[in-house]
């Protein structure tokens, strides 16, 4: 746990390589402090001011999920280019999954024309009727995993609102909102299986993961760093995480990881399945958006204000109608910390 903790606290400088970088600089530190004040790296001088910065870099990589802007509900260019839209084409254009049951799905006995609906999916509505007056002006793309940031960087959608985790990685590409909501990485496996969670009985078996998710860069780190077997074979990666479970009823995998709240979701899905084990991360989803998109940011984090106040159509009424039958009545471990907008530019 020890380890985990440490390479959380640098996942932002790189993981384990960066360790030995951070290790060098303290013994460069130690060395050198003490005989002038400041430090030489690079012919430049490392004063009190770089030794700052340098521990908020770290810090911030301690809580990427505060690394964002304070809510406003003023338009800026970013919301006026969207609203600029003309005709059908005026409509807020939003990554998501079509594949996550109970998150973003087509349900094909809806009794409509199986549009997409679930937990995620609310959240968009409410973000369009925001900015554009209709909760329907919405253009939906669907993107795997391992698309949703270079989808955003390419400008190919506004934001992506898909189960997407915030974290070091993903803060120095994309812009993220404040959390929406709280989850952690779990194991999921056959019920007659003997993997009992994350742990040892894991040694020899074939994960799945999506590609480009916080579970696969987990699972490599930690089995750099031991934690996880090394014998345990994790390359079995795939587009999507539905498509981990059929790999699982095939016979193709031993076991999912992912997080705890789509996994619940996929146990749903097929009864011969099971969540093994306690969650062994915490994470939070945010909204993702371009890096210099400051005005939808902030926007954005106005809107989560209001619909987590909201008590009738916000936060809590779509947790009940979409979540509370796969991740039980009390909605209080999967709510998002108060948010913190450290982020200043």
């Amino acid at each position: 746990m020890r380890a985990r903790r440490l390479r959380a606290s640098l996942k932002g400088w790189g993981g384990v390589g960066a360790m030995a970088v951070v290790c060098a600089l303290v013994a460069l530190f130690a060395l050198c402090v003490p005989l002038s004040g400041s430090a030489l790296v690079d012919d430049r001088p490392v004063t009190q001011a770089t030794r700052a910065t340098a521990a908020k870099a770290e810090e911030d990589c301690e809580a990427p999920e505060k690394q964002t802007l304070s809510p406003s509900s003023a338009d800026g260019d970013t919301i006026e280019a969207i609203k600029k839209r003309e005709g059908e084409k005026r409509k807020l254009i939003v990554g998501v999954d079509q594949n996550s049951y109970r998150w973003g799905y087509r349900d094909p006995n809806s009794g409509k024309t199986a549009e997409l609906e679930g937990f995620d999916i609310d959240l968009v509505h409410r973000i369009a009727e925001d900015i554009l007056g209709d909760p329907d002006a919405v253009q939906f793309k669907a993107i795997p995993t391992d698309q949703r940031i270079p989808a955003i960087r390419d400008g190919r959608v506004d934001m992506v609102v898909r189960t997407m985790t915030i974290n070091c990685e993903r803060i120095k590409d994309v812009a993220f909102s404040a959390p929406y909501f709280k989850t952690g990485q779990q194991v999921l496996a056959l019920k007659s299986s003997p993997i009992k969670g994350y742990d040892d009985t894991l040694a020899g078996r074939r994960i799945c993961t999506a590609a480009g998710s916080t579970a696969y860069s987990t699972l490599e780190a930690d089995q750099k760093d031991g934690e996880l077997p090394a014998n345990t074979d994790i390359s079995g990666t795939v587009p999507n995480q539905l498509d981990c479970l059929v790999r699982l009823q095939l016979g193709e995998a031993d076991a999912v990881v992912t997080d705890g709240a789509l996994a619940a979701s996929q146990a749903a899905q097929d009864p011969t399945v099971q969540l093994k084990g306690d969650p062994f991360t915490a994470e939070y989803y945010g909204v993702a958006m371009k890096k210099d998109a400051d005005d939808l940011v902030r926007r954005v984090n106005q809107i989560l204000v209001d619909y987590r106040e909201d008590t009738t159509k916000g936060w809590q009424a779509s947790y009940e109608r979409w979540l509370s039958a796969t991740l039980g009545k009390d909605a209080k471990k999967s709510e998002p910390p108060a948010p913190q907008y450290r982020r200043t530019t």
